[in-house]
Parts: structure tokens; sequence; C-alpha cells
């Protein structure tokens, strides 16, 4: 038998390595700061297409927008670390009820929350690889920002992120499916054995041989 102060000191070290789970909140702050540099960044480039609109042709018009997107991705992907990293590993936010509640929320756990990354991370790097096929066209002239091996490397290392995302989302199936497949309880065939019913079907068995 475990002496009562060896209990109230397991009590404390666990209550302490609980609450360390609070050093994790000056992490999504500093996200906060870096998703408010990103609204800057997004300004900054909507003013640059704004100012030279009239003079920017088409593709340049394209590439400027889908800079955009990019930077509106990183964004989302932000939110989705801050406000579901911080619902999952740190505390609730009691947002039950909030007319502005994001919908994936209600679901959200570390599972969930890796999926939705990885299909994040792969749309942002479908945008970086739409933004190289667009230039490709220049590839060989001296006002080529990117080489044939680097496209190569690009397009590889975006197939790598489809089928990291792929395998996370498949061994999440499985680790569900496995679960759901798992038995609740053992309890209750114990249960049924030392039922009353079970009993009275013994009680009847020895007056049954007896009549014969």
């Amino acid at each position: 038998m475990s002496h009562p102060l060896d209990r109230a000191h397991r009590r404390t070290l666990a209550s302490m390595i609980f609450g360390s789970r609070w050093l994790q909140l000056p992490l999504y702050l500093g996200l906060i700061v870096a998703q408010c540099v990103y609204v800057i960044l997004f300004c900054k480039e909507l003013w640059h297409l704004l100012v030279h609109a009239a003079t920017f042709s088409e593709q340049e018009i394209m590439l400027i927008v889908l800079a955009l997107i990019d930077v509106v991705m990183i964004s989302n992907l932000l939110v989705m670390v801050i406000v579901g990293g911080y619902e999952t590993f740190v505390s609730r936010l009691h947002l039950e009820g909030h007319p502005d509640q994001p919908e994936w929320l209600d679901h959200v756990n570390a599972s969930v929350l890796k999926i939705k990354l990885a299909m994040a991370i792969v749309g942002i790097s479908s945008i970086h690889l739409l933004k190289t096929f667009i230039e490709a066209g220049h590839l060989g002239t001296p006002s080529a920002k990117f080489t044939s091996t680097g496209v190569m490397w690009q397009t590889i290392i975006h197939l790598v992120f489809i089928v990291s995302a792929i395998g996370i989302a498949y061994v999440d199936y499985l680790s569900s499916k496995s679960n759901h497949g798992r038995p609740k309880s053992h309890g209750h065939s114990h249960n049924h054995t030392n039922s009353p019913s079970h009993a009275r079907s013994h009680d009847h068995t020895p007056s049954h041989i007896g009549s014969h």
C-alpha cells in the first residue's frame, strides 16, 4: 500500500506535467504574429498589382494572382494550426453555439489535424508548381528563373507531398477501422452468464432430470 505522501507527490508531478502544455501558448501567439506579417505581404502584392494593372501582361497578372492565392492558403494553414492545435493540445476554446465556429472544429483531433495540414501543404505546393509551369516557357533564356533540373525536382517533391498525404490518410483509415472493429467490453458475456435467466435455466435442469 502506497504512502499518502507518495500519492500527493505523484498528483503534484502529474499536475505539473499536464500544465506544461501551456508552454505551447507563446508558440501559437507567435504564429498569430506571423499571420499578421502575411497580411502585410498580401496588401503589398495587391497594391503592386493595382498600380501596374494597366502595364502588366496577362502572364504577369496571373503570377501575382497566384502569389496572392499562395498567401491566402498559407494563412489558412496558419489558422488550422493555431485554432486546431490550441484546441487539441492546449485547452478548449468553448465555441459551442458560436455563429462563426468552423465546421471542421467539431470533430478535430490529432489525426484529423494531421490530414488537413498534409492536404494544405499539397495545395500550397500545387500553387508553387503552377507558377513554375507558367514560367517554364522561359527555360534556357537569360530571363529564366528556373532550370529544367529545378522544375524536375520541384515536380518530384510535389509528388512526394501527395504520396505522403495519401499515406497519412490511409494510416488514419486503418487506425479508425481497427478501433471500430475492436469489441468495447467483455463484461456483457459474463453478465449474461450470471444473469437471472441463465440461473433459472440451471435451476430447471435438475427438476427436469428428476421427473424422468
